[in-house]
């Protein structure tokens, strides 16, 4: 930036390593020759590239795509053109060159010829550009900037030369055009360019496109998307499909934590706190109006649940659902909170998918878990497996397995009796034999129904029995497996389990 506004201001005072002055006329059109009510009327008579009254003579000089070094003999086209200094000047690179200190730095005396022209020379990027050069300086004599600049690219064209030559009027309409109409990617590449050549004050509008005033403004919309994935009532599923595809094609991966751990952390705060306010109403008044901000605080929870459900889902997809974990194996108060309100018989009368909705979060949490797509330490898979296990507990002694979302009921108690039973058989032993008791709820009469009970024991009777396997000083004796009849004296609900499936007793 600093190097194209110097290079500006360089020419701005007649230096310029493009441009080759010969000689100057002293008596041709000169703005400063004219009255101020002449300027007007004496532009207007003025015409492009007019022999009879010109007073410049530009030669633009184009090299030759094949050749690799300019030549003033050979691989360069040449195009003379006779302008008018009175119209050149309004751009301040050529009035740079008409002003009374270039006239009087060594030029020859025969620029005091009458007859005489100011001759220049400008070299030309390349043959496609001579056009536009042309177009340029056409565009000093007729102001039509509506009628020529009318697509991206003549704009884009146009405005390199009208800064070269500090064209300031054909600058802000090239830029007033482009600020107003849309860019493609690789028009938006070239304008990201070309913006560094402009002044602050001309390239503001378009800077304002470009990039953003807070620096903060990438991760308030992504904020704001998904506050609307979560919050839109109307056409839901679309807006949240939408949201969801933005969040796994953005490439800052910290970022989408980020946004996806604040919108976590917020709905959960909600459904706790509305859960809390109706196991432990902190009201007065009538007992119609204590149960109707009841049912809302009920409604208010259900409805977070949701939301809290589908950032779950997005933060094991994306692979950022560390913080959910974490958070997740630490609502020790919360989880008691859900057991009471299970056993009301309000609860399951008004927001009877309330449970379920929070026991998905937490089943699709331990399938990433023992999936391995997202690790933890030992401490929180057994404070997960601890306090979220009673709520299966408790979900399962109050829902009923027939009517309408029976199936579903019971689909998902199996698969969170399976996660569970999974993941406490990734805790040392003597936290697993504690976690296990609390799974016999589980068990069926049929073995063949709770295969995954079965095989949860049998890996911690045959880790069990292993002995003190591995450590120094210690016998690494298998220990005799439990025969049949040591598990008459032990008190189980339904049934006994042992190493051999075949020796299971029914009590």
């Amino acid at each position: 930036m600093m190097q194209a506004l110097s290079k500006r201001q360089r020419v701005s005072s007649g230096i310029s390593d493009k441009t080759d002055v010969s000689y100057l006329s002293n008596s041709k059109t000169s703005l400063s020759n004219l009255e101020d009510d002449e300027k007007p009327r004496k532009l207007e008579k003025l015409s492009f590239d007019d022999k009879d009254t010109g007073d410049v003579m530009l030669q633009l000089a184009a090299k030759h795509a094949d050749e690799l070094h300019f030549s003033s003999e050979q691989g360069e086209l040449e195009i003379e053109v006779h302008l008018h200094s009175v119209i050149l000047s309004q751009c301040r690179y050529f009035a740079a060159l008409f002003s009374d200190r270039w006239q009087e730095k060594g030029l020859s005396d025969e620029a005091n010829d009458d007859h005489s022209h100011f001759a220049l020379k400008m070299c030309v990027p390349s043959i496609q550009a001579l056009g536009t050069y042309m177009c340029t300086l056409q565009l000093l004599y007729t102001k039509d900037f509506s009628e020529v600049i009318v697509e991206v690219q003549t704009a884009l064209s146009i405005l390199p030369v009208a800064v070269e030559l500090l064209f300031e009027e054909c600058i802000t309409a090239c830029v007033r055009f482009l600020e107003a109409v849309p860019w493609s990617k690789e028009e938006e590449a070239e304008i990201k360019q070309l913006v560094c050549l402009l002044q602050l004050q001309e390239s503001e509008k378009l800077l304002a496109r470009l990039s953003p005033v807070k620096n903060s403004a990438v991760e308030d919309m992504l904020n704001e998307l998904v506050y609307a994935a979560t919050h839109s009532h109307q056409n839901a599923a679309s807006v949240k499909a939408f949201v969801a595809k933005i969040l796994s094609t953005f490439p800052s991966r910290d970022t989408v934590r980020l946004v996806l751990n604040r919108a976590f952390v917020n709905s959960l705060k909600t459904v706790k706190d509305s859960v809390e306010e109706y196991t432990s109403p902190n009201v007065r008044g009538r007992y119609d109006e204590i149960e109707a901000m009841q049912r809302q605080n009920l409604h208010t929870a259900v409805v977070s649940g949701r939301h809290l459900l589908w950032l779950v889902e997005r933060m094991i997809e994306l692979r950022v659902a560390e913080t959910a974990v974490q958070a997740w194996s630490e609502q020790r108060a919360f989880t008691a909170n859900l057991q009471g309100a299970c056993s009301d018989d309000m609860w399951r009368n008004n927001v009877p998918g309330l449970p379920a909705v929070l026991l998905r979060c937490t089943c699709r949490l331990l399938n990433a878990m023992v999936a391995g797509s997202i690790l933890t330490s030992q401490n929180v898979r057994k404070r997960l497996a601890r306090d979220w296990l009673p709520v299966l507990v408790t979900s399962r002694e109050n829902v009923s397995y027939s009517g309408l979302g029976a199936s579903c009921n019971k689909q998902l108690h199996k698969e969170l009796e399976v996660g569970f039973l999974q993941l406490i058989m990734t805790l040392p032993i003597t936290d697993a034999q504690e976690l296990l008791q609390q799974c016999l709820s589980f068990a069926t009469r049929s073995i063949e129904d709770c295969p995954h009970l079965v095989s949860a024991f049998n890996t911690w009777f045959q880790r069990a029995g292993q002995g003190n396997l591995g450590r120094p000083g210690k016998s690494n004796e298998k220990e005799a497996c439990p025969k049949q009849d040591d598990f008459k004296s032990v008190p189980v609900a339904h049934v006994c389990l042992c190493r051999d499936p075949e020796n299971m007793i029914l009590n």
